[in-house]
């Protein structure tokens, strides 16, 4: 009892530093070593301690660096709100804002806080140059031979290597390669469904899907989704009856970057095989997590081949490669002849490149860099987003990925504010591009991938008086 009280005793003393800003969000905890020796206790007492504060969210471990004190210990700003099950309210398509939002994509002088890609600076372009030219080497048609319509067997092997997180669930002839994320997206859809099917989304819900689903004739469910935990799975059960595929993305979703919890994840698997309703699941942010450890997706836990899990490395290493894949579970056969029908084949010159980067060129390290310098913006963002933004402003906690959303007073217009801030050369993602209905207009997703300047910063700023002058 005595040592269970030590414990105890230090992860209280640390609590109480923590709730009186002593310690502050992203200060780093003594070292294991250095604690041992502050509270003269066995290195143990001081584990359980520190995993104490752990469970609690107080702070989190970063391997390699040590323990943090937490973003979720000291947050300022409430979490958004979850949108109530919408079936019979009128629609008012999204189109107009996205196409809007993306004909900014070339702007050179524009603060992109609107669409989800990485700064130049995020990205591995020297190494990559190197696998280009080792490639151009090696091959003697200059990239212009077809390769399977499955994919390259190189990189089919190299992705199943990385997928150790599956743990050999998967191997190279489980996968077919895709013209990035999207791309398996609209495939997969297009296989497990038929014009009129329904199809469950997050709500807010990434703009390509909802997309994707009205091109395919489709009719999107929006389920209620917690900003933490993720998709409401009593809600979705009550609507699964009626649906012909899911379409998730269970870690680190864009827009609100929530990462489900195992036992959601085991309990989502188990539903969709008892009514026999696939799953496609977007893993396209899984590589990029701030915990001690990349989560599973919900793959790992389907048995019965419904799980149509996909990836790419669009986020992360080469956005305009357009190299993503899918392990379509019992759909592969009909996904290959959808290929074939639409694209015959990917280019093969990029499949090798990006097979020869996952070889040689130390991904596992890149991922790692890449992570901590996100990690750092995303510390920054919610640190400025505290400073400049009005104090009723709600905001998400990401577990990962590159999204913060952000829910501001009633009376903002997020629509009319894009206008003013783009006129200013600031640009977001207004949150009625993320549902199918009128709803989120006082939202919007701020992109945290690019490059951290005093710029950056002072342009957050700039956002949050425009706000406060709204109100």
């Amino acid at each position: 009892m005595a040592k269970d009280a030590l414990y105890l005793k230090i992860a209280k003393s640390v609590t109480e530093q923590i709730t009186s800003e002593t310690l502050q969000f992203g200060d780093r905890l003594p070292s294991l070593r250095s604690a041992q020796k502050l509270y003269n206790v066995s290195l143990n007492t001081v584990k359980q301690a520190y995993m104490e504060l752990e469970s609690h969210s107080l702070v989190e471990s970063r391997p390699k660096y040590g323990y943090f004190v937490s973003q979720t210990s000291q947050r300022k700003l409430a979490l958004p709100s979850i949108a109530k099950m919408k079936v019979s309210e009128t629609q008012k398509a999204p189109e107009d804002l996205i196409d809007k939002v993306f004909g900014t994509i070339a702007g050179t002088d524009v603060t992109q806080f609107a669409l989800g890609i990485p700064g130049k600076s995020f990205l591995p372009l020297a190494k990559l140059k190197k696998s280009m030219v080792n490639v151009i080497k090696r091959k003697n048609d200059s990239g212009t031979d077809y390769e399977p319509v499955q994919g390259s067997e190189h990189l089919r092997r190299e992705i199943a290597k990385w997928a150790i997180v599956l743990e050999g669930k998967i191997t190279e002839d489980d996968l077919v390669i895709t013209s990035g994320a999207m791309n398996a997206v609209y495939n997969c859809l297009m296989a497990v469904t038929k014009p009129g099917d329904s199809v469950a989304v997050e709500s807010p819900v990434y703009f390509g899907i909802l997309q994707a689903i009205e091109l395919l004739g489709l009719k999107a469910v929006e389920i209620p989704t917690h900003p933490i935990h993720g998709v409401d799975l009593d809600e979705l059960k009550k609507a699964l009856p009626k649906l012909s595929a899911c379409c998730f993305v269970t870690n680190f979703n864009n827009p609100l970057g929530f990462q489900m919890p195992d036992e959601s994840k085991k309990e989502l698997v188990r539903l969709i095989t008892e009514y026999n309703v696939p799953l496609i699941e977007d893993d396209i942010y899984g590589n990029v997590y701030f915990g001690a450890e990349r989560p599973k997706p919900c793959k790992y836990y389907d048995e019965a081949g419904l799980v149509m899990w996909i990836g790419s490395v669009t986020k992360v290493l080469a956005p305009g490669y357009r190299i993503g894949w899918v392990a379509p579970g019992k759909f592969k056969d009909k996904i290959i002849r959808q290929k074939l029908v639409q694209t015959v084949c990917s280019p093969s010159l990029y499949s090798d490149v990006i097979a020869d980067f996952l070889e040689h060129g130390r991904y596992d390290h890149h991922l790692r860099m890449f992570r901590k310098k996100l990690y750092s913006n995303y510390l920054q963002i919610q640190k400025s987003v505290a400073a400049y933004f009005p104090d009723n402003t709600k905001v998400s906690d990401p577990k990962g990925g590159f999204m913060l959303w952000l829910e501001l007073d009633k009376r903002i217009c997020t629509e009319d504010l894009y206008d003013e801030a783009f006129s200013q050369k600031i640009n977001f993602a207004p949150g009625r591009m993320f549902s199918q209905y009128n709803q989120y207009q006082n939202c919007l997703r701020l992109n945290y991938a690019l490059e951290w300047t005093d710029r950056v910063e002072s342009d957050l700023e700039k956002l949050g008086k425009m706000i406060k002058n709204r109100i």
